[in-house]
């Protein structure tokens, strides 16, 4: 008895429920964050790239995925 309630318990710590904004529909949270977003730049707040910040954030993007992107393979996960 005492062992089947472990188990129980074990297995329902294992599974992540989704609660709150990973629990909403992909659109729900698309809306709201565009809603942050036109807020942030209303009041003044929001990050504002410069060209030279986007070239860093690109290449350092790049550095980071190792070039494992580049090729364009018709089979998944097929490298020449």
């Amino acid at each position: 008895m005492v062992e089947n309630r472990n188990q129980e318990e074990s297995r329902d710590m294992n599974q992540k429920s989704r609660r709150g904004f990973a629990a909403m529909d992909p659109e729900r949270q698309r809306q709201i964050a565009s809603e942050g977003g036109r807020a942030a730049h209303k009041q003044g707040v929001a990050h504002e790239w410069s060209a030279e910040e986007a070239r860093q954030a690109g290449r350092k993007g790049g550095q980071n995925s190792k070039g494992t992107r580049t090729r364009d393979t018709s089979v998944r996960g097929e490298m020449d």
